[in-house]
């Protein structure tokens, strides 16, 4: 029988972590989901299609790079569907699929957690700072 030190244990332990983590079906999607810029590009679509400069609009503060790249996520991840009008010039607009219209009741619900529970997290956050330095 081989004696493994408490070192290899940890390691192992780590790696058996990691490999539950990467199988983990929803592991990859809770990250994308929890991204802020997604999360506001979501609610943004929510009460119908934008074209790409009222979105840049309504998502204030996001970068068109970043707004971008979060579009393209959405729309690779099925969430969102992007329409081009052959116009001139050619107007692009973004929508929430049915899969991004399930969504909007989960994002909801934090939301609403978040405004309900912000003062609490507040006082603990003041009280752990206080406690620890």
């Amino acid at each position: 029988m081989v004696t493994k030190s408490a070192a290899e244990r940890r390691d192992d332990a780590q790696r058996a972590y990691n490999a539950n983590l990467a199988e983990c079906p929803g592991h990859d999607l809770l990250g994308t989901l929890s991204d802020k810029w997604l999360t506001l590009v979501v609610a943004a679509l929510a009460d119908g299609p934008l074209r790409y400069a009222e979105l840049s609009r309504e998502v204030a503060g996001a970068s068109q790079k970043m707004l971008t790249q979060t579009l393209r996520k959405l729309e690779r991840d099925g969430l969102v569907a992007r329409s081009v009008t052959a116009a001139v010039p050619v107007q692009v607009s973004y929508e929430l699929t049915a899969l991004g219209h399930e969504l909007l009741p989960l994002q909801r619900a934090i939301k609403g957690w978040a405004e309900t529970h912000i003062a609490e997290v507040h006082r603990a956050r003041a009280a752990y700072d206080d406690e620890v330095g």
